[in-house]
């Protein structure tokens, strides 16, 4: 096996067990946050918004500076900083007392962490430019896998020993993902900053890459609406299920199952999706996986029971696993090699603001309309990104058309061209 291969797959294994460690914990918030005397309804949503929010914030701040820092002194040192300062401030909220405790630690968890980017970046790096579509889904694979077996343990380990425990075993697996990579991935990458020489403006954000590549802007506000659409509903999840089951046992467990299922489906999705969207045109496939969402989003503010709203976000999770990867692999083709950390860096800080929004969305449709509406929130979100890619799509079809019909012939018939990256451009 070539040694970007072997790179590639320790990376993804570090990766899959610091997503499963992150998922471990997050998902039984709102049930902890009960444990520590937050009972009224109002309050409960609120105080889960809220730590929900800030490390999105956080992370959205810290996402480009980050960034930043990787293109200047490594991209493996901004994922070891990810996890190991991940580890450290998951395991002290095992020691908290009050939700105002938790949200101080989730907040500066924001602030240095990032694992999805980090790696991410890490695999464009490492990967051929050629293959980047498949390898990224792959990548994309590794996240849906974590988000699916963290919480099927979590449940799990908080039904049977607590709230507690679950936060120190997010500790330890994220702590055996850093180690995973110290001593298994190796970097092929020269940066440009000396270690021991870092000066103040090696943190700042790389904002003229925007201005530099006109392609990217779209693409960034994709990630942004996927982001706040998938943030919507996840949250309150633990907390329409105990609506559903009238608090009985084992609520943990049941939310655990629905987000673990609806993650395994978008895993498998991924990792095919990914394999094939570089043939059919990713802005195509971006275009589609959007609009099965939207399709398998909508009936779920009418489901009544757990196992119909497990069906409905696995057929939605299916779909939603295709997006990031067809998204990725066109920021990986269009963006400047030696820029690639700040690149990613900004489509986190999007996503980041996307995961900020989302749950206040939640939070307060769920406190005006009831738990339903964050579902119609969610599928008219959906609705209207896929009909702006629809758009930009039909625009480019017409420019094509107008400026030579054998291209034009060409694209619909799924030729592939140098330059696909700008399917999204309107």
């Amino acid at each position: 096996m070539r040694s970007w291969k072997k790179s590639f797959s320790a990376l993804w294994a570090a990766e899959f067990l610091a997503i499963a460690g992150f998922s471990t914990s997050n998902p039984i918030l709102p049930l902890y946050l009960a444990e520590l005397g937050v009972e009224d309804k109002a309050a409960l949503n609120w105080w889960n918004g809220a730590i929900t929010t800030a490390p999105a914030i956080a992370l959205a701040v810290f996402a480009p500076i980050w960034g930043s820092l990787a293109d200047r002194y490594g991209r493996k040192l901004m994922l070891l900083r990810a996890m190991v300062g991940g580890s450290i401030l998951v395991g002290l909220c095992a020691l908290t007392t009050a939700p105002w405790q938790v949200l101080v630690l989730k907040t500066l968890q924001g602030c240095v962490t990032g694992t999805v980017a980090a790696a991410t970046v890490l695999t464009a790096s490492i990967v051929p430019l050629a293959e980047a579509g498949y390898y990224l889904g792959l990548m994309q694979m590794a996240v849906y896998l974590g988000n699916s077996a963290g919480p099927l343990f979590g449940g799990v380990v908080t039904d049977l020993v607590g709230s507690r425990i679950n936060f120190l075993a997010t500790a330890i697996m994220l702590a055996a993902a850093a180690y995973v990579v110290l001593r298994r991935v190796e970097e092929d990458f020269a940066p440009s900053g000396s270690p021991g020489r870092f000066k103040p403006r090696d943190a700042l954000p790389d904002f003229a890459i925007v201005a530099a590549t006109p392609a990217l802007a779209p693409l960034l506000i994709v990630i942004f609406g996927v982001s706040l659409a998938s943030n919507t509903a996840g949250p309150i999840l633990p907390l329409v299920i105990r609506d559903m089951t009238g608090s009985a046992p084992g609520t943990a467990s049941l939310s655990g199952l629905i987000i673990g299922v609806t993650s395994i489906a978008g895993a498998i999705a991924a990792a095919l999706i990914g394999r094939v969207s570089g043939r059919i045109g990713y802005g195509r496939t971006l275009l589609g996986c959007l609009a099965g969402a939207f399709i398998f989003s909508l009936p779920q503010a009418l489901a009544r029971d757990p196992y119909t709203l497990l069906a409905l976000r696995a057929g939605a999770g299916i779909f939603m696993g295709g997006t990031m990867p067809s998204v990725n692999a066109l920021i990986a083709q269009l963006c400047d090699p030696a820029r690639q950390g700040s690149t990613y860096g900004l489509s986190s800080s999007m996503s980041s603001v996307g995961g900020a929004l989302g749950p206040v969305l939640g939070a307060f449709a769920a406190t005006a309309f009831g738990y339903p509406s964050v579902f119609w929130v969610t599928s008219a979100l959906l609705g209207l990104i896929a009909g702006g890619i629809a758009l930009a799509l039909g625009r480019r079809q017409a420019a094509m058309e107008a400026a030579s019909p054998a291209a034009a012939a060409a694209e619909g018939a799924g030729i592939r061209r140098p330059g696909g990256v700008d399917e999204l451009r309107s």
